[in-house]
């Protein structure tokens, strides 16, 4: 199965041209059936874990993971089932909801980079600086109490924060953070059916927020903020992956494909030990094993 393949329809490096009418939320294209699917997962997890031991072991690059949707597009399992695999001391997760009084004293990146993943590590942010761009965009209330200097709030500010955005992704990608964002895109109507899922399910009457349901108000507002961000970020070395989000189990399949695909491209592996370095283990192991003969000679007597 070519993954970069299977990959391409989704992928978005320059979004000159990049509009969601040509993304269809339901889209399975690229695997035939759930069941197909839900195996590929299984295997790309597996294959997940490895690639993660030796990406902390060459402790060379990091890997920083950007998830944006709206509300019920599954962000949360879609990290928690492609994740299983990994180890949690190489894998660091934030939840960035609505900003602190801390956070508001200073820049709009300033509470995302404090969390930047470490050499080595995967760093996953579910929602990330670019609710800067989206929410706040929507909602220019939120804007008003970041308190910047009025002179500084300009027509311009969207596209500031653009090309601030860029300039720090760019940064960071030369210093050897791989960059994946995406996009869950899930239709109205699909969330209208898990919101009442949410209403109807005991089990899940927790998960629904009637923010979340205000939120879907302003649907059409969010959609070309969206598309408007995607258009500005999108980069070759930031790219984003719009992925069909009406299907789950395709959602699943799609952001681990991606990931593989990722940790492939850096071709990791364990490091090499050098020739001294192998003597010097040599002499260890042999000492070990001279220590246990000894043990066995005393027990003989």
């Amino acid at each position: 199965m070519d993954l970069k393949k299977i990959l391409k329809p989704f992928c978005v490096s320059d979004g000159k041209k990049f509009s969601l009418k040509n993304h269809d939320p339901a889209s399975t294209k690229g695997i035939a059936s759930k069941k197909t699917g839900e195996a590929l997962l299984r295997r790309g997890v597996e294959w997940l874990a490895a690639e993660q031991s030796k990406l902390y072991a060459q402790d060379r690059w990091s890997l920083l993971l950007i998830f944006q949707a709206m509300d019920a597009a599954g962000k949360d399992g879609a990290i928690r089932h492609v994740m299983s695999g990994i180890n949690p001391q190489g894998c660091q997760v934030y939840s960035f909801k609505a900003p602190s009084a801390e956070d508001l004293d200073h820049d709009f990146l300033w509470r995302t980079n404090r969390c930047l993943p470490e050499r080595g590590r995967i760093g996953i942010f579910n929602r990330s600086y670019y609710e800067e761009v989206l929410v706040v965009r929507v909602h220019p209330e939120f804007l008003a109490r970041q308190r910047i200097p009025p002179a500084l709030v300009t027509k311009d500010i969207w596209r500031q924060r653009f090309t601030a955005i860029n300039a720090t992704e760019e940064y960071l990608a030369q210093e050897g953070v791989v960059i994946r964002k995406f996009f869950l895109h899930v239709s109205k109507e699909e969330q209208k059916q898990r919101f009442l899922q949410r209403l109807t399910d005991p089990d899940r009457n927790w998960k629904f927020s009637n923010a979340d349901l205000h939120e879907r108000k302003y649907w059409d507002e969010y959609m070309e903020a969206y598309e408007d961000a995607i258009r500005h970020t999108a980069t070759k070395h930031a790219p984003w992956y719009v992925i069909p989000a009406d299907h789950k189990w395709f959602t699943r399949v799609i952001v681990a494909g991606v990931i593989a695909d990722a940790l492939n491209d850096l071709k990791l592996a364990f490091p090499k030990v050098s020739t001294d370095k192998r003597k010097e283990l040599e002499a260890v192991r042999q000492g070990l094993l001279d220590e246990s003969d000894k043990k066995r000679e005393r027990q003989k007597r």
